[in-house]
């Protein structure tokens, strides 16, 4: 079974722990995954923790196989400095852009059946003169994709943000019939390859409370959000909306869906983050490749502690698993 290639995350923050946590909850006969990591920090992260998890170090992902079952295999990503837990050290930042890359070229090669991202620390990263909003625009770099699309799911809903990583400000021009077309078609496409869902329900938020009222609380649902939403249903994709954001993720509206589209960041992921944090995952559509992340961030005030949960990273692991097995049974 072809291995999951997991990032380092910011090695200050609780990526480490989260890594040895969900080597501790394998199952038996799980895809097994490599870390690109520094081996001599997560042995001694274990010590210092009391996790009994054996690391080795790997020359090749094809060896995980083996050891995965009895060892944590790690290709060596070596920190340039000490890691002091809660702060990000500027001088390691290139070992953690090395991991996202090389596991990334992992999974490009065939190599890794995909790539679980632990979190990282935007600004630090930032500081060193690194040129992409966060993981998402640095993949598409890579992978040379040209509209990569972020889903959050977990078992009780999957949505997607039309625009991302932007202030409300610079949102609003963002917005356009083309971006909810494509954005949508991605998605959509997305649900019918890796999740099987022949005809996806798609729903689509408004931009404006009560989804604008007929135009008296704003005029984007009549322009824009509307006129997409009709070519999508020409196109012949079951596409419904403007709807109420504000309704739009009761339990009897979730039913009527299987996945929503919000028209910013925070629309999006305040329901998904309210209704299931822990099992949360970020999901990268549009890629050629397959990859997850934890819904959460560093968490800089815990690191070190040993109380991180590893649940959303064990998710996203686990999501990893399912979307490559299907891919991997078409072939």
């Amino acid at each position: 079974m072809t291995p999951l290639a997991l990032t380092m995350g910011d090695p200050a923050g609780i990526g480490g722990e989260l890594s040895l946590r969900a080597w501790l909850a394998r199952r038996h006969g799980a895809r097994p995954f490599v870390a690109l990591d520094d081996p001599d920090r997560l042995s001694a992260l274990a010590d210092r923790l009391g996790l009994d998890v054996p690391v080795r170090a790997v020359n090749a992902i094809g060896a995980a196989g083996a050891i995965f079952p009895h060892a944590l295999p790690v290709l060596p990503q070596r920190l340039a400095a000490p890691v002091c837990a809660g702060t990000p050290d500027p001088a390691n930042a290139p070992a953690v852009i090395a991991s996202i890359e090389r596991a990334t070229r992992l999974a490009m090669s065939g190599e890794a059946a995909g790539i679980v991202t632990n979190p990282i620390h935007k600004s630090t990263l930032t500081g060193i003169g690194f040129p992409h909003p966060g993981h998402t625009e640095f993949l598409a770099a890579i992978t040379g994709s040209t509209l990569p699309v972020m889903m959050l799911a977990s078992p009780l809903l999957k949505v997607v943000p039309i625009t991302v990583h932007a202030s409300l400000r610079r949102m609003l021009a963002m917005i356009t019939v083309e971006r909810i077309v494509s954005v949508t078609r991605v998605t959509a496409a997305a649900l019918v390859r890796d999740w099987g869902i022949a005809r996806p329900r798609i729903a689509v938020a408004g931009l404006n409370p009560h989804a604008g009222e007929d135009g008296t609380m704003g005029e984007e649902e009549i322009e824009i959000i509307a006129p997409a939403i009709a070519i999508l249903r020409a196109g012949g994709l079951d596409v419904t909306g403007p709807f109420a954001a504000d309704s739009l993720f009761t339990p009897a509206a979730r039913q009527r869906y299987d996945v929503a589209m919000g028209m910013y960041h925070d629309q999006a992921l305040i329901p998904l983050k309210t209704l299931d944090m822990a099992h949360g995952v970020n999901v990268t559509l549009g890629l050629p490749i397959i990859r997850t992340s934890p819904d959460h961030g560093t968490a800089f005030n815990i690191a070190g502690l040993g109380v991180a949960d590893a649940t959303s990273l064990i998710a996203a692991i686990d999501l990893a698993h399912d979307l490559a097995t299907r891919r991997e049974a078409r072939v």
